[in-house]
């Protein structure tokens, strides 16, 4: 049984063709660099409302409407778009060398690697099909020289992620993040596959849910009881949230008591605080991706807080802390790569996934300690070539390596074949 309203075969091709599809990188990219999207969104919306069936007009329509945190709209206009076709294009820059099929399923904007950063400005056309948890998946897939599947791990996919797992064996083309290997990246998973690698500190992590937080409220129990490595300070955010939504250090019962009162969420992820702060008193946390096993520096963000995300750490404010990531994004290769080199080999060998990205720190007695696994993590180039002119070469780096993975991809494919 084929997934119903996916178009694998060629389609009468309509007297007026709708504008392309603008996508996610460019359309993040004005978001990013401060564009009104407004009058963008009013544009989309007459398009759709003059014809229904212009898909990718709904489709950019709720990217900008999940980019202006409207979720639920924004969701529900992608899946108008989703009914009306199931595959987008996004064009290559100049003539396509090579077409990269993504396998995708609906969601925000964590639901699925953003590729679209990656294909940008190269000769890689970017062929986006989208398969619903579910639903039969297709027997065939559209035409393609090489496979990702997209999906990131979370609650509401690993029965697709699973479905995915089966469904490449027949579909005769090596996938690129075999979505099997994208199940070891949940993170009560990932601790549990991370234990033991040299170099490498991961706290653990349970899924808690109210009852037993309560307990720990009630101070019946001590965080020993529940966590290998638990004691207070403990670090809790609900499951399947990202962001920092929700993520708080508890010192006490008392501050689990208030965060409960605050949260409506039903279950959490717990894990033990680890102070990683350097010697100046700073928490540094650095973003690296892994590309066919080599690391690849992406970002380094500098805060006074423990809670470092990149856009809240003052960098651009800071001309000393885009100095500071400059210095790791240069000498990368020699120093960062290099003195964590078998703790990257051990998170490359036991996960196993072609593409993923890792958000890290180093710890005071100069191990690796990983926060986050990620293979749908963003990598891009957004940021103001002014202030930062050191991150175009090394995204350049980056999508060098993206582009050999899928050479190597096409390469093992045609042997097989």
């Amino acid at each position: 049984m084929n997934m119903p309203c996916i178009e694998f075969q060629p389609q009468q091709i309509p007297a007026v063709q709708p504008p392309p599809l603008m996508g996610l990188a460019r359309l993040m990219a004005m978001a990013f660099q401060g564009t009104d999207l407004m009058p963008l969104a009013q544009t989309l919306i007459s398009r759709a409302t003059e014809d229904e069936h212009d898909a990718n007009a709904l489709m950019d329509l709720s990217t900008v409407l999940l980019l202006q945190g409207l979720r639920d709209v924004g969701l529900a206009t992608q899946a108008q778009a989703i009914e009306c076709r199931r595959v987008f294009d996004l064009p290559a820059e100049g003539t396509p060398a090579l077409r990269l099929l993504a396998v995708m399923t609906p969601g925000d904007l964590m639901t699925n690697a953003p590729l679209a950063f990656l294909a940008e400005r190269t000769d890689v056309a970017l062929t986006m099909l989208y398969v619903q948890p579910g639903e039969p998946l297709p027997h065939w897939l559209p035409p393609h020289d090489a496979l990702w599947i997209a999906v990131s791990e979370s609650d509401p996919v690993r029965g697709l992620l699973e479905d995915l797992s089966d469904a490449c064996a027949g579909w005769g083309t090596p996938a690129i993040n075999h979505p099997a290997r994208t199940l070891r990246t949940a993170r009560t998973q990932a601790c549990s596959e991370l234990h033991g690698v040299p170099g490498l500190h991961i706290p653990q992590t349970i899924r808690a849910d109210r009852a037993l937080l309560q307990r720990l409220v009630r101070c019946e129990i001590d965080p020993i009881a529940v966590l290998s490595d638990g004691r207070w300070p403990l670090i809790i955010r609900p499951v399947d949230s990202h962001a920092g939504r929700g993520l708080e250090k508890l010192a006490s019962p008392f501050d689990l008591t208030r965060y409960l009162a605050a949260m409506p969420d039903a279950e959490f992820f717990l894990s033990r605080f680890v102070d990683y702060a350097s010697a100046d008193g700073q928490f540094r946390k650095f973003r690296v991706v892994l590309v066919d096993g080599v690391p690849y520096a992406v970002h380094l963000g500098v805060s006074s807080h423990w809670m470092v995300h990149y856009l809240n750490a003052g960098m651009t404010e800071s001309a000393a802390k885009r100095a500071e990531e400059e210095r790791f994004m240069a000498d990368f290769d020699t120093d960062f790569a290099q003195r964590h080199a078998a703790a990257l080999q051990g998170v490359s060998e036991r996960i196993g996934l072609d593409y993923l990205v890792i958000d890290c720190a180093e710890m005071p007695d100069g191990d690796l300690l990983v926060f986050e696994i990620d293979p749908g993590a963003a990598v891009h180039s957004m940021d103001s070539p002014d202030l930062f002119p050191y991150k175009l070469p090394a995204m350049e780096k980056v999508r060098t390596a993206f582009r050999a993975l899928l050479e190597r991809s096409v390469a093992t494919r045609t042997t097989l074949a």
